[in-house]
């Protein structure tokens, strides 16, 4: 068998000798090449040392690449031990070379503790641009477009070599997901999903994410799909609104925390009218007795039972925004969720529309137990949006922050999906291609982290089938944005 491949693996210790040895099995593997710059003995003869602080660097991918002197190469730059399966590497070259692609990566096993769990990774889109995109830990990447992307590199980045070099592969090859699982890997990030989806908004890591920033920005501009900071105008009419400002809760079965959020509501201190409409989801628990009792104290708000049963949270937003009741502003709480005690929300929220002159409106927020107690990673302030850059940046982060406001017109032109997760992302990449999108950096919003929470930790299934969504929300706006720069010239 012809000799097609070279193996590049940041090499943590002796503990990964026995992959190694695998790879040296392989008659497939040229050379193996350890990225460390610790001084070590080569396990294997095939071994050689690769001197590198990381392999995440632009300046490691210009290196594996000069290194690449194989057809393929297989990266893998996580801290890690890989077992493959039986003619794994064999595998992943067939689809490699019968598709001709840039990447191929594949599904996989995690091995906690001697036992095998499987993992199942999915399919990449136009709009898979997240950084944290999960191919697994290892990519098998060919020579050729490895070495074009490594030529491709204008900025010298500490941390976005391989999402760069992933972007600009994208661009004129493929990227081919097997749905099998070809390996096993022994996980060293244990976190739950709760914990991992807030990594890029840690503080820590805002270096990483101007980087990740930069390079997402700079692949728009080459493929078609980056838009200028040239926005339309808003031209805020007074309209025939029965208020200011509407708060919209959809609600189902949240008896344990309906009252706090609707309380925290009542508390808001404003020079303007507001109310609230709850679209009470037929819940069967007691939250509409709580809702009926509240309706009596407060003449403010407006309980919806809907006539139809096939709404999610995005129908029963449809449904409160199209209500007679609603103001000329539309903003955001969920049912288990409370606003900050100052009552300031509504009047932040509210004054950013005109300061901005914003059709769209994100707050910030702080992370909490079930009893309202500030926990890590805390205040959530996506700090990463900025006026001139926000909407193209947008198309690389999982969200947008909370709450979220719209002004009216915008929602009944628009129109909501009718889902339960990510609707709220779709409807601010869609608003923010043509209008700009406010920002209040102060905390105006409890987010609850608890068993019931939607966002609590994720099974992988779940996780997935959230990223496919989002993804196919992003591989929509991205074509949009290309039309409409084909159409403005």
């Amino acid at each position: 068998m012809n000799t097609k491949i070279n193996a590049f693996l940041l090499y943590v210790g002796s503990s990964q000798n026995e992959f190694i040895k695998e790879l040296e099995a392989s008659e497939m593997v040229k050379s193996i090449f350890l990225v460390t710059k610790e001084d070590i003995e080569m396990p294997t003869t095939k071994c050689q040392k690769l001197e590198l602080g990381s392999m995440v660097s632009s300046s490691a991918i210009k290196a594996i690449a000069e290194k690449s002197d194989t057809e393929y190469s297989i990266i893998i730059a996580k801290e890690v031990n890989i077992s493959f399966g039986y003619f794994a590497i064999e595998r992943f070259e067939y689809i490699a070379s019968s598709t001709n692609a840039g990447i191929v990566y594949s599904n996989y096993s995690d091995n906690i503790k001697g036992k095998l769990t499987k993992h199942p990774v999915i399919e990449y889109q136009v709009g898979s641009l997240r950084d944290d995109f999960n191919f697994g830990p290892m990519l098998f990447v060919k020579a050729e477009a490895l070495k074009e992307a490594a030529a491709n590199f204008t900025e010298d980045y500490k941390h976005a070599g391989i999402y760069s070099m992933r972007l600009s592969i994208s661009k004129n090859w493929g990227i081919e997901h097997i749905a099998e699982f070809l390996y096993s890997q022994t996980q060293v990030d244990t976190r739950k999903s709760g914990k991992k989806i807030f990594d890029y908004v840690d503080p820590a890591n805002r270096g990483v994410q101007i980087e990740m920033e930069k390079a997402v920005t700079k692949y728009l501009k080459e493929v078609g799909a980056y838009l200028k900071p040239e926005f339309t105008e808003v031209k805020f009419e007074d309209g025939d609104y029965p208020v200011e400002a509407s708060v919209i809760i959809p609600v189902r079965d949240r008896a344990r925390t309906i009252e706090d959020a609707v309380r925290s509501v009542m508390k808001q201190k404003t020079d303007f009218n507001f109310n609230l409409i709850v679209v009470d989801n037929h819940s069967t628990d007691g939250t509409t007795d709580i809702l009926k009792k509240l309706a009596k104290e407060f003449n403010n708000i407006v309980h919806i039972i809907p006539e139809r049963t096939d709404l999610g949270i995005g129908g029963c937003w449809n449904l409160g925004v199209h209500n007679d009741n609603c103001g000329k502003f539309a903003v955001q709480l969920d049912s288990d969720d409370v606003y900050t005690s100052d009552g300031k929300t509504l009047e932040k929220m509210v004054g950013a529309f005109y300061k901005e002159n914003a059709a769209m409106v994100v707050g910030s927020y702080t992370i909490t137990d079930a009893d309202l107690n500030e926990i890590p990673p805390g205040l959530i302030d996506h700090k990463e949006w900025t006026p001139e850059n926000g909407r193209n940046n947008a198309l690389r982060i999982n969200g947008l922050g909370a709450p979220r406001a719209f002004y009216t017109p915008m929602l009944r032109d628009v129109k909501i999906p009718n889902v339960n997760y990510g609707e709220d992302y779709g409807l601010g990449l869609s608003i923010s291609r043509t209008h700009q999108i406010g920002r209040v950096y102060d905390s105006v919003y409890l987010v609850r982290r608890w068993e019931e929470n939607s966002d609590a930790s994720l099974s992988i299934e779940q996780t997935n089938a959230h990223n496919v969504y989002k993804d196919r929300l992003r591989s929509y706006e991205f074509k949009a944005r290309k039309e409409l720069i084909k159409k403005q010239g």
